[in-house]
C-alpha cells in the first residue's frame, strides 16, 4: 500500500524530531510505499539538509512552518511596525463573496478559540481543567474546514489571516458574552501575536498538496505527531476519504503547554493558543481511526482531550538494542561504588536535586562517586545550567575540587562521551553501578531504556512514563525529593546481589517491549487493519493490466452487505481516489519548492 507520512519538524531532515524512529519504521516495513509531507520549523533545519532516504520512498513534498519575517514581527515588535503588518496584507485577492466567506469561517474559528472551557477549561492556559464544549466544536470544525475549502478553490488564505477583518474579528470574538475572562482582556498586541500563530500553525491548510496526484493518491496518512502535522491527514480524510492514523510518542497538547510556560507571551495569548490547540486535539483524535500512543502518560492526556478509548492502541518507540547486547549479557552488575547519570544536562533533568541526594549519600559511603555522563542541551540556557550545577557541586564539596572533566579522586565528575574515559554510550552505563534519572519532567525515559538494555539496576523519579517502563526492575521515587533518591541509592549501593537481579529482569523486559521489532510488527498489524476497512469502490481497480487480482482491492467486508458496499452517494473525490497499486513508479524527488510546499 502507499503511505503518505506527515511529519512536522521531523523526517526527512537531518536535525528533525522522531527522526530516527521514522527512518526505522519506513526501512522496516519495506513491502509499503512511502510519500512524505514535510514542514520544517526553520531555515537552520533546513540548511541542514535531509537524512538518506531509501528505495521504498516515492516522493517527497516540502513545506516550512515559518517565514524569514518572524524573528521581526514577535510579540516584541515595535507598535509601528505591527500596524503595518495588520494594514498591509488584507484580503484584497479576495472578492466580496470569498471575503464574506472568509470572514463567516474565521468568525466561528476565532469564537471556538474564545469561548470558556475550549479544550482544556476556562482560560485553559492556566488552569488546565477539562472538558469541552459541544457548541464550540462545531464552530472550530465549521470554521477550519470552511478556511480549508476556501484555501484550496482561492488560495489567499495565509494573506486574510494577517489582515484587519481577522484582528477585528478576533477582536469581537474576545468582548463576546460568554468568553473567558482572560481572553476578554486581550489588547491589539495580543490579538496580532495570536493572529501571527494562528497563520503558523494553520500554514498546511493553504498548501497544494490536496489534490489526485498529492494526498489523494494515498491509500493511508499516518501523522508522526498531532498538531500542525495531522492538518493535511484531516484535510485528506476531508477531501478523499483517506484514513487517517496519528502516532503521538509524547501529546503534543502537553508540549505545548510546557512550551508556553516559557514562552514570552501575555495571559490573553497562553489562553488563546491553548484553547485553540485544544479543540485542534480534539478533532485529531475524533477524525483518526486510530491512535497510537507512545506510553500509557501520553494515552491519559488524549484521553483527556476527547480521544475515545477504542480508537487507542499503545505502541511503545522501537530501540535499537544491539549496540548494548555485549553489556548486557556480560553479568557485570558495575562498580559497587558509583552512581552514573546519562542524558541532556538541562533543568528539567535536575541535577540540582542529583548532587544534593549524592551529598548524602557521600556521608554514609564516603568512597561514592557520581559521574554526570553528558553534553549541555543547545543554547545558552544549557551552558548556563552545566556552569550552576559545576558551581554546586564545588561548593557541596570544597575539600574535594571538582573539575569539570576529570575523574580521578574527584566524587563528582561531568563528562562527555567520546572521551578518553567513555568512548561510546554503552561505557556511560556501564560506568556505574546504579544508573539515576533525576528528572522533574519526562515523557518516554529513553535513557532509562538504554540503561535496561545494559542490565544495569536503576533509580528513577516517577515522572512520564517511567513507572510504565520501569514496571517493578527498579526503584522509584517522588521527583524533587533528594533525601529518597539518596536512600534509594544507598540500598543499590550497598546490595549487589540486589542490583544483578534487577538488572537482569530489566533487561529481559526491555526486550520484549521496548525494541524496534515490536513496534514495527505493531505498525505492519495496523496498517493492514486499517486498509482493510477501506476497499477500493471501482471494479476496474480490482485487477490490473493483467488481469490479475491487486492485492486489498477486494477486502473480506467487501462480500458483507454494509455501507462499503455502496458506490452511490458520497464525495466524489473519495469514490475517484486511486491506491497505490493503480499508480506507475515515481521517482524520488530531490528538491524542495518555496513556501508554497510544492513537489521536493
Amino acid at each position: 500500500m502507499r503511505i503518505g507520512l506527515l511529519a512536522d519538524g521531523g523526517y526527512p531532515y537531518a536535525t528533525g524530531e522522531s527522526r530516527l524512529w521514522c527512518d526505522r519504521l519506513v526501512r522496516g516495513l519495506a513491502q509499503h510505499e512511502f510519500d512524505l509531507f514535510a514542514l520544517s520549523r526553520s531555515a537552520e533545519q533546513e540548511a541542514q539538509g535531509w537524512v538518506e532516504l531509501p528505495l521504498q520512498v516515492g516522493r517527497v513534498r516540502t513545506a516550512p512552518l515559518w517565514t524569514a519575517d518572524e524573528d521581526v514581527l514577535g510579540t516584541r515588535a515595535p507598535r509601528g511596525l505591527l500596524a503595518r503588518m495588520v494594514t498591509g496584507g488584507g484580503t484584497r485577492s479576495y472578492g466580496r463573496r470569498e471575503r464574506r466567506r472568509f470572514a463567516e469561517h474565521f468568525a466561528a474559528l476565532a469564537a471556538s478559540a474564545c469561548a470558556a472551557g475550549a479544550g482544556s477549561g476556562e482560560d485553559a492556559g492556566e488552569s488546565g481543567g477539562e472538558g469541552c464544549t459541544s457548541a464550540a466544536d462545531a464552530q472550530f470544525t465549521d470554521g477550519l474546514y470552511g478556511l480549508a475549502e476556501l484555501a484550496r478553490e482561492h488560495g489567499g488564505l495565509a494573506a486574510a489571516l494577517r489582515s484587519e477583518t481577522a484582528v477585528r474579528l478576533l477582536e469581537a470574538a474576545c468582548r463576546a458574552p460568554g468568553t473567558g475572562r482572560t481572553v476578554q482582556t486581550a489588547a491589539v498586541p495580543d490579538l496580532l501575536a495570536f493572529a501571527r500563530e494562528l497563520d503558523r500553525v494553520l500554514r498546511p491548510l493553504s498548501l497544494d498538496w490536496y489534490d489526485e496526484e498529492g494526498l489523494g493518491a494515498v491509500d493511508l496518512c499516518h501523522a508522526t505527531s498531532g498538531g500542525a502535522a495531522a492538518l493535511p491527514g484531516l484535510l485528506a480524510k476531508r477531501f478523499f476519504g483517506v484514513p487517517l492514523l496519528v502516532t503521538e510518542h509524547g501529546a503534543q497538547l502537553r508540549a505545548h503547554y510546557l512550551a508556553a510556560t516559557g514562552a514570552p507571551r501575555n495571559a490573553p495569548v497562553r489562553a488563546l493558543l491553548a484553547n485553540f490547540h485544544g479543540r485542534l486535539a480534539t478533532e485529531v483524535y475524533r477524525q483518526a481511526a486510530i491512535v497510537t500512543p507512545g506510553n500509557t502518560h501520553a494515552r491519559r492526556w488524549q484521553e483527556r482531550c476527547g480521544a475515545e478509548r477504542g480508537k487507542l492502541r499503545t505502541v511503545h518507540p522501537g530501540m535499537e538494542s544491539g549496540r548494548f547486547t555485549a553489556l548486557g549479557e556480560s553479568g557485570d552488575s558495575g562498580p559497587d561504588d558509583t552512581l552514573v547519570w546519562v542524558g541532556r544536562i538541562e533543568p528539567a533533568k535536575d541535577l540540582i536535586a542529583l548532587l544534593h541526594a549524592f551529598a548524602e549519600v557521600r556521608k554514609a559511603e564516603p568512597d561514592a562517586r557520581l559521574r554526570i555522563i553528558g553534553a549541555p542541551a543547545p543554547g545558552p540556557e544549557g551552558a548556563t545550567y552545566l556552569a550552576h550545577c559545576q558551581a554546586l557541586a564545588a561548593q557541596l564539596f570544597p575539600d574535594e575540587a571538582t573539575d569539570a572533566h576529570a575523574v580521578g579522586d574527584n566524587p563528582v565528575s561531568f563528562e562527555e562521551i567520546g572521551g578518553a574515559e567513555v568512548a561510546d554510550l554503552p561505557d556511560a552505563y556501564a560506568a556505574g553501578g546504579v544508573v539515576v534519572l533525576s528528572s522533574v519532567v519526562e515523557g518516554f525515559p529513553v535513557g532509562l531504556v538504554e540503561a535496561m538494555f545494559c542490565g544495569r539496576a536503576t533509580v528513577s523519579t516517577d515522572v512520564g512514563a517511567v513507572v510504565e517502563v520501569i514496571g517493578g526492575t527498579g526503584l522509584v521515587v517522588p521527583p524533587r525529593n533528594p533525601r529518597a533518591l539518596a536512600d534509594a541509592c544507598l540500598a543499590l549501593l550497598r546490595d549487589p546481589e540486589r542490583r544483578a537481579r534487577l538488572g537482569a529482569a530489566a533487561r529481559a523486559r526491555a526486550l520484549e517491549l521496548f525494541t524496534v521489532e515490536q513496534n514495527l510488527a505493531a505498525f505492519r498489524g495496523i496498517y493492514l487493519e486499517l486498509i482493510s476497512h477501506a476497499p477500493v469502490r471501482r471494479e476496474a481497480e480490482a485487477v490490473d493490466a493483467d488481469g490479475e487480482p491487486r492485492p486489498f482491492a477486494t477486502p473480506p467486508e467487501a462480500h458483507v452487505l454494509g455501507p462499503w458496499m455502496s458506490s452511490g452517494p458520497g464525495p466524489a473525490a473519495t469514490a475517484d481516489r486511486r491506491p497505490s497499486w493503480a499508480a506507475g513508479p515515481r521517482a524520488v524527488c530531490a528538491g524542495a519548492r518555496g513556501a508554497g510546499g510544492g513537489d521536493a
